[in-house]
């Protein structure tokens, strides 16, 4: 599986309120229950399905949403324990039995690609399509994708192995042009020049039409960090500074404090206190462990650090 190559020669169509959001298809830890699937999300960014983390059952989850799996573009895996992407070969298996010619783009931890090409060998599979698979470095924030709409970038994480999340920001949103400010007769590549942010010039070099003064500034852009599987990391507060939307694991609350320790988790306080200090907007908890039933007290315990805490809920959409 060759690394991924995107072709970014074209600047899409962007609108200022394009879709921005994140659905919360599994919110559980490693041992399923009947009220929490293995953790998977998907982040809708203008047109693009980004698909982020894979555990068991994924694909039916993203059919009980109504989200056509085929609409997939990218997918993003955390780590190899399997609740975060034992869901992923028969995802794939079901694009391909489904007709899927488009590219997909992978990324994800060292061996990730033997462990889905071991698969395919030994199931005699095939897949019609092309699926690009980019290693994803632990230890260091890199950006691994330059999409016209967006940037992603890694997130070092501490888990018990190699882990990594993922920080999706959107590219600066062009100026929003005045049109009724200008004269009707105004050339069309005028308008795009005063939306670049650029003056337009007389012959002589005088100023005819100044963009400040003919546009608005675009709406700010958006962000959303994915913070998987990881102990209490205070390093990770400057990548996150001021990021709209948080996830950040909350396996178990401050009662097993020693325990999150041990197994490299963090509590639902811990959570808080790192969107807290990052300056976050809002903050969603999940990758609960079984062992609690109710989840009330979650959002408690997070909310006494940071008022702005939510449940990541399974089947909620949350816009950014």
């Amino acid at each position: 599986m060759p690394n991924a190559k995107l072709n970014q020669d074209t600047e899409p169509n962007r609108l200022a309120n394009s879709p921005f959001s994140l659905t919360i298809l599994g919110a559980g830890s490693a041992t399923p229950t009947l009220k929490l699937h293995q953790t998977a999300q998907l982040l809708t960014i203008g047109s693009d399905h980004v698909l982020i983390d894979c555990g068991e059952g994924t694909q039916l989850r993203l059919i009980e949403q109504r989200i056509r799996p085929g609409r997939l573009r990218y997918i993003f895996i955390s780590h190899l324990h399997g609740d975060h992407y034992f869901g992923l070969p028969p995802l794939l298996s079901s694009l391909n039995l489904g007709g899927r010619t488009e590219d997909l783009f992978l990324f994800g931890p060292r061996g990730l690609d033997e462990v889905l090409t071991t698969i395919f060998r030994v199931s005699d599979s095939r897949l019609g399509f092309r699926l690009h698979f980019q290693v994803v470095e632990p230890g260091t924030p890199t950006l691994l994708l330059d999409h016209p709409l967006m940037t992603v970038e890694s997130i070092p994480l501490q888990h018990r192995i190699d882990c990594s999340g993922y920080l999706f920001r959107e590219k600066p949103h062009k100026p929003h042009l005045l049109r009724e400010k200008l004269p009707d007769d105004v050339p069309v590549h005028y308008l795009k020049q005063l939306k670049n942010g650029e003056d337009i010039l007389g012959p002589t070099g005088e100023i005819l039409f100044a963009s400040a003064e003919y546009t608005e500034p675009g709406p700010p852009a958006r962000s959303y960090a994915y913070c998987s599987d990881t102990r209490y990391v205070e390093e990770l507060v400057p990548q996150l500074q001021g990021v709209n939307l948080l996830y950040h694991e909350a396996t178990f609350m401050e009662d097993n404090a020693q325990r999150a320790t041990e197994v490299y988790h963090s509590t639902a306080k811990q959570a808080a206190t790192i969107a807290a200090k990052a300056g976050a907007e809002r903050l969603l908890i999940g990758h609960f462990s079984s062992r609690y039933k109710q989840f009330d007290l979650f959002l408690e315990e997070a909310r006494s650090v940071f008022p702005e805490t939510y449940l990541a809920i399974e089947g909620q959409t949350t816009s950014i």
